[in-house]
């Protein structure tokens, strides 16, 4: 037997003995006195080979010694502390690794609550904050692997990363706060850059290290969902330290190339979250997407197709991390076309979130704002066939957000691709996301210089009056003096001439009549533009001579086209169509609804149909209409223009008249009645609802509602959602309740998002419209079938409005059926 071995185990035994057994306090500290000569801490140390073998045999036997001698009793054998103080010792300046563990697994063993557990969790947090940790895992890096190393690593890594859970689950509610994961996660970050730092030393040093621990340290760390807390410490020193560091920058790839495949994931996302830019992101990782296939994943599919909560400097530090390297360029060429492909399938824009695609559209920006015209050109044949597919299935989209998404990027793509030929433009509203789009297609900005920096430059003598003025000043001021007082016209007050008109060679029409002859047969442009303002005032003043050509001036309205560049064409169009269909609401609603579905129409005039029907409709539905319109009436000939201003003449007499005149009335109901009458809407409903479900499912030349024509039937769906709303508490409300949700049911599949949102609408509608106790009597099953649809839409559907929107309809159910099981108890 090795006599080395032989004389620390005899000398082990003796203190084990002398500890368990004695109550001298006196004999207890000169005996673990002693044993601190294997720690080499008193100046009488042992010789290093039975420092050793006690620290690789025998230490961890000790620790649990003292463990379980551990008590108020046994610490009060001595005064002041010293025994405690001594048996903390052990713990703090022993081996690290061992020390950590018999701590953990004391306190994992420990009775809860208890003044053991209390004592070794004070000790494990003495043993963080004096900088233990740090010894814990350098203590790893410098060791050979084999079977026992890689389970000693495995207990480690376990222990270390899930230190805050364990420590929680034993200590509860008096968990101390060193333990809480928003203190521990950063000062593991911080003791992993002091191994960082002895890494690097001993590297310069000539020695071998491995940091293949650190590496797993820090992956487990991002896998539980720390990466804000540990990489937010290291990834601001790391920036610093790998400046122009060229082993620091190798240390820091080494360091992210051995994190495991199954925590990559968690940590390049972090790391892309935590870095400033595409430049210190390019320094921590160096090509690492070009060594692991793993990390290539994640950050050229799964971060840009699979995931798109992404922010935008994140979204930019990814791509600009793979164009700033030649190696890594190839890539982001092959993103590019995966995102413009991804971005214009048809699939994908009718079942992606439209967050999503907002997402996609963004990094495809990006991606042509890094790339340069070779590499573009290279693939422009294959990109710009791309393009135009997704332009077009993208202008198909019923939903404006999609199409305005294909509309910015179709712009920026075809002028980059296609710079030669003539640019492409449409028009589109711009808000907040279009600019910010559109900046990030552009350029980088160049610093200013310092000319544009500096103050503006003076105009030219003669350009500006006002400098004129300055630059007269002195003598000639002098010389006009009180000639400019007398003639000056400061006191003079301007004429009001905001209701003023111009003037018009041809005279206002004035019956019903000569505006329909205007509108078909003048060739007098300001003549037809008088009939056109005028026409709607005065078919709401003479409803029965309207009544009379209503079908020839719905006729003439539906197809008339602006011939001159009238202001508000449109506006004026479309309220003189409603004002027609509601004087004659019967027979212009069913011409109107039968013209939707005849040939020769333009979509857009086929939209104007329903937006007129939907309007009438909601005029006819208002109380107390006719006699609004009467007050309201025509303005004739002599009559003063609405928008004028009362003359202060006029103000004033009112004024007195009203301080003058006695009312016999109660306090406070001297204002108008409300409106009140019959809803004229009632009689008519039919003919606005029932002829647009007829032949919806039965395409003609020119129009298939069921083929490509989903724009359209989209607005059907949320125009007769509308007539439905409209027809509350009328006779016909039940029959069309029943009638819309057939249509909904035959519809409810439809893969387009704008004709679901308009089918969720018109089953809210038929909820609200149709009495409880009809819909419960007349179509239970279909109701049924509703409920189970309308949650399925609720959880699964790919757009938001119509989750929103399945919930409403879901909340309108709860209630019919919570107001309805009151009546049917007993």
């Amino acid at each position: 037997m090795d006599p080395v071995a032989s004389a620390v185990r005899l000398a082990v035994q003796e203190a084990l003995h002398i500890l368990s057994s004695s109550e001298d306090g006196g004999h207890i500290i000169s005996t673990l006195r002693s044993l601190r000569r294997y720690l080499g801490e008193t100046e009488t140390q042992a010789p290093a080979e039975e420092q050793e073998e006690f620290s690789r045999t025998h230490f961890s036997t000790i620790l649990r010694c003292l463990v379980g001698k551990l008590s108020p009793d046994w610490l009060d054998l001595l005064p002041d502390g010293q025994l405690e103080e001594l048996w903390a010792s052990f713990f703090l300046e022993g081996p690290a690794d061992q020390a950590f563990l018999v701590l953990m697994e004391s306190i994992e063993g420990a009775a809860s609550p208890s003044f053991r557990l209390m004592k070794m969790a004070q000790l494990l947090a003495r043993f963080l904050s004096a900088g233990r940790m740090a010894a814990v895992m350098e203590g790893q890096c410098g060791q050979q692997a084999g079977p026992a190393s890689r389970l000693l690593q495995e207990t480690l890594l376990t222990r270390v990363v899930g230190l805050p859970d364990r420590l929680g689950n034993r200590l509860q509610r008096e968990t101390l706060a060193a333990f809480f994961p928003q203190n521990y996660f950063p000062l593991l970050g911080e003791e992993v850059l002091r191994v960082l730092q002895a890494v690097v030393d001993s590297l310069r040093g000539g020695l071998d290290c491995s940091i293949s621990f650190l590496s797993q340290v820090l992956g487990k760390a991002c896998v539980h969902g720390r990466q804000k807390e540990i990489l937010g410490v290291l990834v601001p020193r790391l920036t610093v330290l790998t400046q122009g560091n060229c082993l620091w920058q190798r240390v820091c790839w080494r360091l992210v190339e051995r994190v495991p495949d199954r925590a990559m994931e968690a940590m390049l996302k972090g790391l892309v979250e935590a870095s400033p830019g595409p430049e210190v992101l390019s320094r921590l990782l160096g090509n690492l997407v070009t060594k692991s296939k793993k990390a290539q994943f994640v950050m050229t599919r799964k971060l840009l197709f699979l995931q798109y909560s992404c922010s935008m400097p994140m979204l930019q530090s990814l791509l600009g991390y793979l164009a700033m390297d030649s190696q890594r360029r190839p890539l982001l060429v092959q993103a590019l076309k995966e995102l413009l492909e991804t971005w214009g399938s048809s699939s994908a824009i009718r079942h992606a979130p439209l967050e999503q695609q907002r997402y996609v559209s963004k990094a495809l920006l990006i991606c042509l704002a890094h790339l340069g015209e070779a590499e573009l050109q290279a693939s422009r044949d294959e990109l710009l066939a791309s393009l135009m597919e997704g332009v077009k299935s993208r202008l198909d989209s019923s939903l404006p957000p999609v199409r305005r998404l294909g509309m910015i990027v179709a712009e920026v793509a075809s002028a980059r691709l296609h710079p030669e030929g003539p640019p492409l433009k449409f028009q589109y509203e711009e808000d907040d996301l279009t600019r910010e789009m559109l900046a990030l297609a552009a350029p980088r900005p160049v610093a200013d210089g310092p000319l544009e920096a500096g103050p503006p430059v003076a105009p030219v003598g003669g350009e500006s009056p006002d400098q004129e003025t300055v630059d007269s000043g002195g003598p000639q001021a002098g010389r006009e003096g009180s000639d400019s007082e007398l003639d000056s016209d400061d006191e003079l007050v301007p004429y009001d001439m905001s209701g003023d008109g111009e003037q018009r060679s041809s005279k206002t029409p004035a019956y019903v009549q000569d505006c329909l002859e205007a509108l078909t047969a003048s060739e007098d442009w300001e003549r037809w533009e008088a009939a056109l303002r005028a026409l709607e005032g005065l078919v709401l003043k003479s409803p029965a001579a309207t009544r009379e050509v209503s079908l020839e001036l719905a006729k003439v309205l539906l197809h008339l086209e602006e011939k001159t560049a009238v202001a508000g064409f449109e506006g004026l169009r479309q309220r003189a169509l409603v004002a027609v269909t509601v004087a004659d609401a019967a027979r212009v609603a069913e011409y109107l609804a039968a013209q939707f579905y005849a040939l020769n129409y333009s979509l857009r005039q086929r939209m104007d149909i329903l937006d007129v029907l939907a309007l009438a409709a909601q005029e006819l539905s208002r109380p107390g209409r006719l006699r609004r319109a009467a007050q309201r009436g025509p303005l004739g000939p002599g009559s003063q223009p609405s928008g004028a201003a009362v003359p202060a003449w006029q103000a004033v007499v009112e004024e007195r008249v009203r301080r003058k005149t006695r009312r016999f009335c109660k306090q406070g109901s001297t204002g108008r009645a409300a409106a009140a009458g019959p809803n004229e809407f009632n009689v008519v409903a039919g003919y606005f609802f029932f002829p647009l479900l007829q032949r919806f499912d039965r395409p003609v030349v020119t129009f298939d509602l069921l083929g490509d024509d989903q724009l359209v039937l989209g607005r059907l769906a949320h125009t007769l959602g509308a007539l439905m709303y409209l027809a509350v508490n009328t006779a016909v409300a039940v029959p069309m309740g029943k009638a819309l949700l057939e249509f909904v049911w035959a519809l409810r599949f439809h893969g387009d998002a704008y004709v679901r949102q308009g089918l969720l609408s018109a089953v809210s509608s038929v909820l609200l419209s149709v009495p409880a106790e009809r819909l419960l009597a007349d179509v239970p099953d279909e109701l049924l079938e509703a409920r189970s649809w309308l949650a399925d839409v609720a959880e699964q559907d790919a757009d938001e409005d119509c989750r929103l929107l399945a919930v409403k309809a879901l909340l309108l159910l709860e209630k019919l059926r919570d107001r309805l099981l009151p009546l049917s108890s007993p």
